[in-house]
C-alpha cells in the first residue's frame, strides 16, 4: 500500500527535522570539550582520587573525553604536564611544590589560576599523654636525648619520627628541619610507605605507647588521632625552609610556629591546553572544594570505602549534595568558551 504525504505535512516534517538539527548543533556548542581528550595525573596518595575525579567529572560534563587517571609521583607528574603528556594535576600544593613547579618550567609551561582548596596544614604531632607528662610543646625539645628516647621504637635511643615519602616534597622540609634544629643525633626520620608507617603509629598509640609523626590536612589521620584530644601539634623554634620556600615565613600572627606555612592547593594544567580550551581553563580557575569535605571523604576511605567504585560513588554523592555549585562551575566554563 502506497502512503502519500501531503505538501502541508511534508513542510512540517522538514521544519521539525531542521529544528532537530539546529537543536543538535546548539547542544554541540554547549559542549566545548567535544573531541578533546584529557589526561589527569596524581601522586600515589590514594586519597587524592576524590578531588581529581571531581575535576574529571566536571570536564566530562563539558564534553571532554576523559582517560583513566595516571598515577605517578609529583616530580614526574609536573614534567608530564609541562611536556603535554598529561593535562592537569588537581593537587598542586603551594608553596610546598614550588620547587617542582619551577624546575619543570614554571609559568612558561603551566596554567594555574584560582584556589581549589584552602587551609592545607602540615606539621609534627605527639600523643597528648606524653606531651602533658613531660611538658613537650616544641620539636626542638627532642634535642634532649632523654626526651627523644621516649619516642624510640627500635631500641637505638633515638626518637622515631613517622615521616614523609621521598618525592612528596614534605620530606625535604623535614630533613631541613632536622639539620636546622640540630636533631640529627637524636631523631630518625622513618620513610617508606606512609600508609604502612602511620598504621603502625596508630597501633602503637592504641597500645598506650608514645608516638611522634608528621601528617597533613586534608587527610584522614587527624580524624582518627584528633588534635587537642588524642594528640597535639608541636611548634618549632624558628622558621627554616629549603629551596623556593626559603623566604616564606611560617610564624603565625599569634606568634605560634608549626614549621610549615599554611598551603593552598591548585589545579595546575598544561599551558597550551589551557590556552586552546578556555572552558577547561575557566573550570580549573573557579572550582572550590571545602577542606572539610575532603577530610570526611578520606576518612570513609580509611574505614574501608577505598575502591575506585567507592570513590566514584563519593563523587556522585558530593555532586548531588552540591548540585547548584557544580552546575555553576559548568555555566561559567561554557560562558568562557563563547
Amino acid at each position: 500500500m502506497k502512503t502519500t504525504i501531503s505538501p502541508f505535512a511534508l513542510r512540517h516534517l522538514l521544519a521539525a527535522s531542521l529544528f532537530g538539527l539546529g537543536l543538535g548543533a546548539a547542544q554541540a556548542q554547549d559542549l566545548p570539550g567535544k573531541g578533546v581528550t584529557v589526561q589527569a595525573t596524581k601522586s600515589s596518595i590514594a586519597e587524592e582520587g576524590f578531588q581529581t575525579e571531581l575535576v574529571n567529572r566536571a570536564l566530562e560534563q563539558l564534553g571532554y573525553t576523559i582517560k583513566p587517571t595516571q598515577e605517578t609521583e609529583y616530580v614526574t607528574g609536573f614534567v608530564a604536564i609541562a611536556n603535554g603528556d598529561a593535562t592537569f594535576m588537581a593537587v598542586n600544593w603551594q608553596p610546598l611544590h614550588d620547587d617542582f613547579y619551577r624546575n619543570a618550567g614554571g609559568d612558561a609551561k603551566f596554567y594555574r589560576q584560582g584556589t581549589y582548596v584552602n587551609n592545607s596544614l602540615q606539621g609534627y604531632l605527639i600523643d597528648k599523654k606524653t606531651a602533658d607528662a613531660h611538658g613537650i610543646t616544641n620539636l626542638a625539645q627532642l634535642k634532649d636525648p632523654a626526651i627523644a628516647k621516649l619516642f624510640d621504637t627500635n631500641g637505638d635511643g633515638k626518637a622515631d619520627l613517622t615521616g614523609c615519602n621521598p618525592g612528596w616534597g614534605c620530606e625535604a622540609v623535614i630533613e631541613h628541619h632536622l639539620k636546622a634544629y640540630e636533631l640529627g643525633n637524636t631523631v630518625t626520620h622513618n620513610q617508606g610507605s606512609y600508609s604502612a608507617l602511620i598504621a603502625d603509629t596508630i597501633a602503637r598509640y592504641r597500645a598506650g605507647q608514645p608516638v611522634l609523626y608528621y601528617t597533613w590536612t586534608p587527610y584522614w589521620v587527624s580524624g582518627v588521632l584528633k588534635p587537642g584530644q588524642d594528640v597535639i601539634w608541636l611548634q618549632v623554634p624558628f622558621t627554616a625552609l629549603p629551596g623556593e620556600q626559603a623566604k616564606v615565613e611560617t610564624k603565625l600572627p599569634d606568634g605560634s610556629n608549626y614549621g610549615f606555612p599554611v598551603n593552598t592547593q591548585h589545579i595546575v594544567a598544561n599551558k597550551v591546553f589551557a590556552e586552546q580550551n578556555p572552558a577547561a581553563a575557566k573550570l580549573f580557575a573557579v572550582m572550590r572544594l571545602p577542606i572539610a569535605d575532603i577530610n570526611a571523604q578520606n576518612l570513609r576511605m580509611q574505614q574501608g570505602e577505598n575502591s575506585a567504585a567507592d570513590i566514584n560513588r563519593h563523587v556522585d554523592a558530593w555532586i548531588k549534595a552540591n548540585q547548584a555549585t557544580f552546575d555553576g562551575w559548568l555555566e561559567q566554563a561554557k560562558a568562557a568558551a563563547q
